[in-house]
């Protein structure tokens, strides 16, 4: 079962705690010898759920949005994206050099291509830009692919 993951970054300490635990609980769900996570492992939730993959026991597959996409996260994040990739079993790239929005909404859209289910960790609002999380969704609904959204409640971004 190959799940991707979406959401959105820059999250306070008190809601990461609480998406973490969602994501925790979401990936205890699925049989560790048959899951894959498809993440682009930026900071955040993509990050989150590919290390709750790993500890479980399952496989990471990571989709680059641009050759330059890591020099485009916080730099605080390198090495963790660094140790993500050396235990990615695949890697896809888009093929585009600049990380920009566009290149992030077609990684999004690799990554749905490739997964069975989509996790979101959406506040259900309209994307800040585009190839945000709530895009990545509406393209997963167009395509027919599953989503499931994991938000904590009466919590705002």
């Amino acid at each position: 079962m190959r799940v991707g993951i979406t959401g959105h970054r820059g999250l306070n300490e008190e809601v990461e705690a609480q998406v973490r635990a969602l994501l925790d609980e979401a990936v205890s769900r699925y049989e560790a010898a048959e899951l894959v996570a498809v993440s682009c492992v930026a900071d955040g939730p993509d990050a989150w759920f590919a290390e709750a993959v790993l500890q479980h026991g399952g496989r990471l597959e990571v989709v680059v949005p641009a050759t330059e996409y890591r020099a485009g996260l916080p730099e605080w994040h390198h090495e963790a994206y660094d140790r993500l990739m050396s235990r990615a079993a695949e890697v896809y790239e888009t093929g585009m050099t600049e990380s920009t929005s566009e290149a992030h909404q077609a990684g999004s859209e690799i990554l749905v291509g490739l997964a069975d289910e989509l996790l979101a960790v959406w506040d259900g609002k309209p994307a800040r830009g585009f190839g945000g999380t709530a895009d990545v969704v509406a393209y997963a609904k167009r395509t027919g692919v599953p989503f499931r959204v994991l938000w904590p409640e009466g919590v705002s971004r």
